[in-house]
């Protein structure tokens, strides 16, 4: 189990309640609960922010989000494909970050970062994929080896938000259990008081 049970974070969804990226999104993060982790989940009017610009008043939804990305030791992004790449709406919450740029951990640094693509078909799944993680990277932050990508042109959730897919399911679960084990790994290397000299090691 993870000590002091941290925080997950997840971004998704679109304006739309229960949408495939939201529930999608649940699922992961109730995969991440059972691994021992406290979460926290922003989607549907939640991320809908002004448009993001420097400077700007923030408003209490894009303080509440700033606070939880302060906290939290991993972070899981669901995005719908909108026209070949994530939509404007999980974009534009993820442009908040930039208010993290004077922090003592600036923006995402070294943060393990969950992706998950919902798309209509697969050729628009693995594009918004490739373009969450280029967003992670660009905020410093570590993407899962594993990346989920959902073919929502077939039914995948039931009428109360559970996955219906065993394949699905499994892939979500991978995503929160990456994101887990990253954390557990950087939990022993914060344990560990001292290294060998870098000479000792070549030789």
């Amino acid at each position: 189990m993870l000590k002091n049970k941290p925080l997950i974070v997840g971004i998704g969804g679109t304006p739309r309640l229960g949408s495939s990226s939201e529930r999608a999104l649940a699922v992961s993060l109730k995969a991440a609960e059972a691994a021992g982790a406290r979460t926290l989940l922003f989607a549907g009017t939640e991320l809908a922010l002004p448009i993001y610009a420097p400077g700007q008043e923030l408003p209490d939804r894009a303080e509440r989000l700033l606070a939880a990305l302060r906290e939290c030791r991993g972070l899981i992004i669901s995005s719908p494909a909108y026209h070949g790449s994530i939509s404007g709406l999980i974009k534009n919450a993820l442009d908040y970050a930039e208010e993290l740029r004077t922090d003592s951990r600036v923006y995402l640094d070294e943060m393990p970062i969950g992706c998950i693509a919902c798309a209509g078909g697969w050729q628009a799944a693995g594009q918004t994929l490739s373009a969450l993680r280029t967003v992670a990277h660009s905020l410093r932050g570590w993407p899962t080896p594993f990346g989920a990508m959902l073919n929502t042109s077939n039914s995948l959730f039931d009428a109360d938000g559970n996955c219906t897919d065993v394949s699905v399911k499994r892939q979500l679960e991978t995503v929160a259990q990456q994101v887990i084990g990253f954390i557990r790994m950087q939990s022993g290397a914060d344990a560990v008081t001292q290294l060998a000299p870098v000479d000792a090691v070549a030789g």
